[in-house]
């Protein structure tokens, strides 16, 4: 079958068209695509609650003490030998994941502050206080040991390292007599313990309690 010259141009014409055409499509379908996209990134963000505490993410290179879960047996019993109770305030410096405060607040409804330098832990000891529903109780921040202002508590918790509880001591000593203190394994130097008990937990490990009392100042 012959062709006539023009019937060429027409099918060279119809050709051109149609890939123009396509290439069209595919740019409009990859905006769809890329549309689509940013649309998903966009909506995978949830809203922030009201009562979140925003802290910085970034953990410092600073930080005083590791962070080493206290084993709930030893919870338990550095509340028992603070006797604590539900009208104290109890500040837990180096609070990590918020067991201390969480678990006075559930068995006795003490009232709890939790200071921590890393916001990671801080995140994550507000979540587990949302979890156990005692927000109205307690409360974690990020902020430094040394700087931050505990002098409302009448009961201090600690797990931290000699070095930090000694440079503490002096601004504890600061606070209201009578004011309890209990240290998980590490003391207070040539400040004497009013209690102290060894206790070994489940995996074979021998931990210590330490219980003391801001004394009177002297005159």
């Amino acid at each position: 079958m012959k062709f006539q010259p023009y019937k060429w141009l027409i099918l060279l014409f119809a050709a051109f068209g149609f890939a123009c055409d396509s290439g069209t499509t595919t740019a409009v379908n990859n905006t769809n695509a890329i549309n689509r996209n940013t649309v998903t990134v966009a909506t995978a963000t949830p809203a922030v609650p009201a009562n979140t505490v925003i802290v910085d993410d970034v953990v410092p290179d600073d930080l005083d003490v590791p962070y080493v879960p206290t084993h709930q047996s030893i919870v338990d019993e550095m509340l028992t030998m603070a006797e604590v109770k539900g009208t104290d305030v109890l500040y837990d410096l180096g609070s990590g994941d918020g067991r201390i405060p969480i678990t006075a607040a559930k068995r006795f409804g003490t009232r709890g502050v939790g200071v921590d330098l890393n916001p990671v832990r801080v995140k994550e000891a507000n979540k587990n206080a949302e979890d156990a529903k005692v927000t109205d109780k307690v409360k974690f921040i990020q902020g430094d040991l040394f700087e931050q202002d505990f002098s409302e508590a009448t009961v201090l918790a600690l797990y931290l390292l000699p070095e930090v509880n000694m440079k503490l001591r002096p601004k504890i000593l600061e606070m209201k007599p009578g004011t309890r203190v209990v240290s998980h394994n590490y003391d207070m130097g040539d400040w004497k313990p009013e209690k102290s008990k060894t206790i070994k937990t489940p995996d074979g490990e021998t931990h210590y309690v330490y219980f003391w009392r801001v004394p009177e100042k002297k005159q």
